[in-house]
């Protein structure tokens, strides 16, 4: 029996990259989730001591699909690019959940960037208004750029308005997404200008500046896809916005920890029984995304590995399919 490995570099995984593909893999992982077809211990925290940088990983097993998969992310090695590296690096390991054979080994720049704009994407087809047009995106680095691409494929955008914390960031988020897209662009002096103008708020900061979305804010009707908190001390939207509002989670198990659901959590404006429940049910139609259309609605999530499972089998059939990657006997 061949129990041949294939290989996907970087330029091999952006090549089966499709936006489309990959919400429907993501939305059927979440499907397994709630299904309890899927085995996601904690995450795993590794900081290298005295020095920068870090990784964490994330591991996954799906009964539905028959994989299962490891993720290693390392991030803020400053230094890095003096060396020619990027300040992070990603690698996705997917397996056969019924033997353990290691069918492929990628690069997980995409799939951690996609499969976050997935998710966001899917909260807002699922629990933002049907006639919300107008954006607010704040943090114009490349998680912006991804959840703006896949949110306009859920809503028919108008407006876009645009904040960050690095002016020309900003600046430049305005005028490439502009042409790439073809939406209005309105580059913000504050978040408030920002949210105050939106139908559909999402927040990818890097979350160590303290929150960026306020209650007094917010226009009734209001979806909120927080992205940017997904470590303890994290936080983007305020505890009263997450207490006020109807918050549904990736995982509550994770997001009571990681999430922004954490502070309200811990001053006790909220409660666990107050969480409106996971994105899972909400796709299945087990529970609503938004009772009406006066409500705020927040999806907390921090990612889970299911979402890599699934986006990880989603290229690898990708690349079978096309004939794409580098075989090697990884067993001999």
């Amino acid at each position: 029996m061949d129990h041949k490995t294939l290989l996907l570099n970087k330029t091999d995984v952006g090549s089966l990259v499709d936006l489309d593909a990959v919400q429907a893999a993501v939305e059927d992982g979440y499907r397994s989730f709630q299904k309890g077809l899927v085995s996601q211990p904690d995450f795993i925290d590794l900081h290298r001591p005295g020095g920068d940088g870090g990784m964490d990983v994330k591991a996954g097993v799906d009964a539905g699909s028959g994989r299962m998969s490891i993720k290693a992310s390392s991030g803020g090695y400053k230094f890095n690019p003096e060396k020619g590296l990027p300040t992070g690096i990603n690698l996705v390991t997917l397996y056969d959940a019924d033997t353990s054979a290691v069918l492929c080994v990628m690069d997980g720049t995409y799939i951690t960037g996609c499969r976050t704009a997935a998710a966001g994407a899917i909260s807002v087809k699922y629990m933002a208004r049907k006639d919300a047009s107008k954006i607010a995106i704040l943090g114009a680095g490349n998680q912006g750029r991804r959840q703006l691409r896949a949110i306009a494929r859920v809503r028919d955008l108008t407006d876009v308005y645009v904040w960050s914390f690095h002016e020309e960031s900003e600046k430049q988020y305005v005028e490439e997404m502009g042409k790439e897209l073809g939406l209005t662009m309105h580059p913000c002096k504050t978040p408030e200008e920002a949210v105050r103008n939106a139908d559909i708020v999402v927040t990818t900061t890097h979350g160590y500046r303290g929150f960026v979305v306020e209650k007094a804010w917010l226009k009734p009707g209001t979806h909120i896809a927080a992205i940017g908190t997904d470590t303890p001390g994290k936080e983007e939207v305020a505890p009263d916005v997450m207490a006020s509002a109807r918050v549904i989670c990736d995982s509550i198990n994770f997001c009571k920890a990681r999430g922004d659901m954490q502070h309200p959590l811990k001053l006790g404006l909220m409660h666990l029984e107050d969480i409106a429940g996971e994105i899972g049910e909400v796709i299945l139609g087990e529970k609503p995304g938004r009772e009406n259309d006066e409500q705020i609605t927040v999806f907390d999530t921090v990612g889970m590995p299911i979402q890599d499972v699934a986006m990880a089998n989603a290229i690898y059939q990708g690349a079978l399919e096309k004939g794409i990657g580098t075989w090697y006997d990884f067993m001999g």
